[in-house]
């Protein structure tokens, strides 16, 4: 006879008691907390900096750091951070001020996406031809997150939201306008190389909960829905963080009462936040849509 799994109701509390009965579900909502509030504040930097692309091609570089310590049997955060952070300073050895402008940074950072893909698949292939928890390295779980990994989230987060801290004004400065910022002295070459290994840290954290491919749902969407809402930077690295935090905690108890991955819950839900927003007339976008022209004597 089969046991029949958890199921939601309408009562919400017992919702969350079937939530929090068993550790590896309190793990994973503390791992999804501290996931959010990091890939919050950073996404929303790399939102304004225009550095999308980046990060795309960061995720990219942690799913092979993750078959690599899967093959070397390690643990595999020490590939996702491993990979993250040799990736951003590969990243930033072909920055804009590279010859060949922007398009030859796009290239240079596609070809550099094209061979840690590559990568990736070989290390599938030397481990055995299926790698064990492919779909994981992909598309996330919450499954066997343990304490140790939530209190090395936390470690990690803490250090790097204290160095975005400290370098938030000048970096501000910075991805708002870098010529005027060159030449009033801020350090833009430093500053873009730092925010790359932040971004990194953030990518290979995010990489642990909804895995290398979807990672733009927690660094990249919230950040886009809040910078549509507000322009002001407080208010707007805020609601980052609220917009990341809700869709993790949302997409992790959705996810646990279905048979689907946490990865497709957390970005359906960022996604359709994305687009409510971008349709609402009380964002600023979606007042531009909904003004009539005016008459044209």
């Amino acid at each position: 006879m089969s046991v029949a799994g958890p199921h939601p109701s309408w009562d919400l509390v017992a919702d969350w008691e079937q939530l929090t009965a068993y550790p590896f579900m309190v793990q994973a909502l503390e791992a999804g907390a501290i996931v959010a509030v990091m890939a919050g504040a950073i996404g929303w930097f790399m939102v304004l900096r225009r550095q999308t692309f980046a990060g795309h091609t960061l995720a990219m570089i942690s799913f092979p750091g993750a078959a690599a310590a899967t093959l070397a049997a390690i643990p595999i955060a020490f590939g996702y951070f491993g990979a993250c952070g040799l990736g951003a300073l590969a990243l930033a050895a072909v920055g804009r001020e590279g010859s060949g402008g922007r398009a030859g940074e796009s290239a240079a950072i596609g070809t550099v996406q094209a061979f840690a893909l590559g990568l990736g698949f070989l290390f599938v292939g030397l481990y055995g031809g299926q790698l064990a928890g492919l779909e994981a390295l992909l598309f996330g779980t919450f499954l066997g997150i343990t304490e140790g990994q939530v209190v090395t989230l936390l470690c990690i987060a803490v250090i790097t939201l204290l160095v975005l801290a400290a370098l938030a004004r000048p970096l501000f400065y910075a991805s708002v306008d870098g010529a005027v910022a060159r030449a009033g002295g801020v350090p833009t070459r430093f500053l873009g190389v730092a925010f790359l290994l932040l971004l990194g840290m953030a990518v290979a954290a995010t990489s642990e909960i909804v895995g290398a491919l979807l990672v733009f749902a927690l660094l990249v969407t919230p950040a886009a829905t809040a910078q549509l809402i507000t322009a002001r930077p407080v208010r707007g690295l805020l609601l980052s963080v609220v917009f990341a935090f809700a869709v993790t905690w949302l997409g992790l108890g959705i996810a646990y009462f279905s048979p689907y991955p946490v990865g497709f819950w957390v970005t359906s839900l960022s996604f359709g936040l994305y687009v409510l927003t971008r349709l609402c007339p009380l964002s600023p976008r979606g007042r531009q849509r909904t003004e009539a022209p005016p008459a044209v004597a």
